[in-house]
């Protein structure tokens, strides 16, 4: 509601996934690095960890991307609660096998089938697993198996374990040692630093179609970051709520005093919870603003 009145074409910090707002930092430039490189060398285990909205989801986006649908054959997994059965018939599926067999042995005759085939045609098969944190013992033992699947000079597959810093910790386990062994490609997604938050905060109102820079002060970048600890999906939930804190008081720039008023609105506040656009967490304070900011909208206006 408060696009028109700060010249936008469109709200700028939404947090679902759009490739138009991509911003690689540096930190997530060296991530997409580590996982092109350990591709390419066919190193056959990749971890990438990085805290609930570092930008995880950005980076495997970015790295999908690249990868060419002639040379690589790509399975994805967002859902690591799965038996190993069901986690072998999911990946096959996504390979586009059947994946009816009902045994262990079975599914994995019917993959390395796949696999000797693609690798004959020059593809690479990449499987991908998101919340990684999440998989069982049992489950991360069958995906270690699936690394044996190889000729005498390549790895098949290549697998990507994508999860919170839970996941090293997993692995670091004894009875996972042999799984945390064959790991040659790990790295750690970090959260922004101060002027790599101002950047990204830009960026975003540059594609949303605000590229004068002056729409947050300097003091006020400086706020969000210190509130956001540099996580993205924190940086916009903030600049979303410090924007309409201004719109509904009618000012004209985002200033320190509407961060810090969207900052208690985001991390705390009265006991009750407001589940307002798009489910973002609030306050009766928060609400109050939303009503005001309400008011003001354009489509409102007779």
């Amino acid at each position: 509601m408060y696009e028109t009145y700060y010249g936008l074409k469109e709200k700028p910090f939404a947090i679902t996934p759009d490739p138009r707002y991509l911003f690689l930092s540096k930190t997530h430039q060296e991530a997409l690095a580590h996982l092109l490189y350990g591709l390419r060398c066919r190193v056959g285990f990749i971890a990438i960890t990085g805290e609930v909205g570092s930008g995880k989801t950005t980076i495997l986006r970015s790295f999908c991307a690249q990868l060419d649908e002639t040379g690589y054959r790509l399975a994805l997994i967002f859902n690591p609660c799965l038996t190993p059965i069901g986690l072998l018939q999911s990946i096959n599926t996504e390979f586009g096998l059947p994946g009816r067999r009902r045994s262990l042995v079975g599914l994995i005759r019917e993959l390395n089938d796949f696999l000797l085939e693609e690798n004959r045609a020059g593809r690479t098969p990449v499987l991908i697993i998101d919340e990684a944190q999440s998989l069982s013992a049992n489950v991360l033992e069958q995906i270690r198996l699936l690394s044996n699947l190889e000729t005498e000079r390549d790895k098949l597959i290549q697998i990507v374990l994508v999860g919170q810093p839970e996941l090293a910790e997993l692995l670091s386990r004894p009875n996972l040692r042999q799984l945390n062994q064959r790991i040659v490609v790990r790295c750690r997604l970090e959260p922004l630093d101060g002027p790599a938050t101002g950047a990204y905060i830009q960026h975003r109102l540059r594609v949303a179609g605000r590229a004068d820079g002056t729409l947050f002060t300097p003091a006020a970048l400086k706020e969000v970051y210190r509130h956001s600890r540099g996580l993205p999906r924190l940086i916009n939930i903030m600049c979303d709520w410090a924007m309409l804190a201004s719109y509904a008081d009618n000012h004209g720039q985002v200033g320190t005093r509407d961060v810090r008023q969207a900052a208690r609105d985001v991390f705390g506040g009265d006991a009750v919870t407001w589940r307002l656009l798009g489910g973002s967490h609030g306050s009766l304070g928060q609400l109050a603003r939303w009503l005001r900011a309400l008011r003001r909208a354009p489509f409102l206006k007779r």
